[in-house]
């Protein structure tokens, strides 16, 4: 039996990032975890963030892949407030449902991997907006050395997620095991 974790990340992907997320879907197979996500395992037969919900109820845990969906070569943060600043270097923006989604997942209290391309930022995806390391999404050709510490973290985690399976399935003090 394989533990479900869900997995947020968009369904079209470059094949750039196509390999890094085959990396993560490796290292979960190796852990003998089940990979479930909206459009890929599961299709929605309610309203999708419903389903999002329902879907995270069945989990215990969860990988948020940080891959870039948009990209503008120039453009303006904080418009029209002190802070404005103007960005010419480009910007990269994930999909919206890694920001749901990773809410979602959060408020069930499911332990949380978050990966992220460079140049991706914001919400759970900034350091220090949860007790969640936010870590470089793995690449297809890293050396040993960095496999080997992307392991680590996946070994880490799964600790957590089995953690988080198995208490629901302990016997009570009044009952009996067969």
């Amino acid at each position: 039996m394989r533990i479900p974790v869900f997995i947020s990340t968009p369904t079209l992907l470059n094949s750039t990032q196509t390999a890094a997320k085959q990396v993560v879907l490796d290292e979960l197979e190796s852990l003998r975890l089940e990979p479930r996500s909206l459009g890929s395992s599961d299709y929605p037969s309610d309203l999708p963030l419903r389903e999002v919900y329902v879907l995270g109820t069945h989990c215990s845990g969860g990988v948020i892949l940080g891959f870039e969906q948009f990209y503008a070569p120039v453009g303006m943060r904080k418009r029209g407030t002190p802070r404005e600043t103007s960005v010419t270097g480009g910007i990269s923006y994930p999909t919206p449902w890694n920001q749901l989604e990773a809410g979602i997942l959060f408020s069930l209290g499911l332990p949380l991997l978050v990966f992220r391309e460079v140049g991706i930022d914001g919400g759970i995806f900034d350091p220090g907006v949860t007790d969640v390391f936010v870590h470089q999404m793995p690449e297809p050709d890293m050396t040993p050395v960095n496999r080997e510490a992307v392991r680590e973290v996946f070994l880490k985690w799964q600790a957590r997620v089995r953690e988080h399976y198995y208490k629901d399935r302990r016997p009570t003090s009044g009952s009996t095991v067969s």
